[in-house]
């Protein structure tokens, strides 16, 4: 299942082919693979939480209470977002030693109201600082294309990108100031999408330019991008 939509996904679950849990165990396995990127794309990975999560909307879809039609579907999270009781380093060691937040920001409490499964948090250029990608505190996950080069990712969402395109997770939450959203979209064969400045709340994201910084959501296609956008924005 690893390059279908989030709409084929759907129906999947919808009709019984897949369970919230088969797809959460299949990216866990894809970001614990040593041979992969994972260990680079995600600076957290929320496990026992998601798996947990996963069993909820098991158990809620077999009641026919599913929140929505992509209820159990994972997705990630740029390292720029709180996350209750996490810390937010914003791919930095600087920040490492925060308090960690104290609740969600509103567009990842929105993606888990809508019953997406948060799988973890994605790595990104140090303060979203740069579109190339590289961190030298978390390591810097290889783009899709040509990846026996070792060809950057594109920033700063790198993680974010990487993790739709090697099937790590079906949406990812990003930023996008200058391209950080659709940079790494465009370096790893997927979507970006930037949406218009003020649209989805910016409470609990770390803001670097106040004036241009956005959330932004990545997926496989510009469909996605519209459905995943639309569940960030409440609708």
């Amino acid at each position: 299942m690893q390059n279908k939509t989030l709409a084929a996904l759907a129906d999947d679950l919808a009709h019984g082919r897949a369970t919230a849990r088969k797809l959460v165990e299949e990216c866990l396995a894809r970001i614990a693979d040593p041979a992969g990127e994972g260990q680079r794309a995600f600076i957290h990975v929320d496990k026992d939480a998601a798996l947990e999560a996963a069993d909820g909307m098991d158990r809620l879809r077999k009641a026919n209470a599913a929140p929505s039609p992509f209820a159990g579907i994972p997705v990630s999270i740029k390292d720029l977002f709180d996350i209750k009781g996490q810390v937010t380093r914003a791919g930095s060691r600087a920040l490492e030693d925060s308090p960690p937040s104290e609740a969600d920001a509103p567009a990842v409490a929105r993606l888990r109201a809508a019953g997406f499964v948060v799988i973890g948090r994605t790595n990104m250029t140090e303060f979203a600082y740069s579109g190339i990608g590289i961190n030298p505190h978390y390591g810097t996950p290889r783009g899709a294309w040509q990846r026996q080069t070792g060809h950057v990712p594109g920033g700063s969402s790198s993680g974010a990108a990487v993790s739709i395109a090697d099937g790590m997770a079906y949406g990812a939450l990003g930023t996008d100031t200058g391209g950080s959203c659709r940079i790494p979209a465009a370096y790893n064969g997927i979507v970006g999408y930037k949406p218009t400045y003020g649209l989805i709340s910016r409470i609990g994201m770390k803001i670097m330019s106040d004036s241009l910084d956005t959330m932004g959501v990545m997926a496989r296609s510009v469909a996605d991008c519209a459905l995943f956008a639309g569940a960030v924005v409440g609708r």
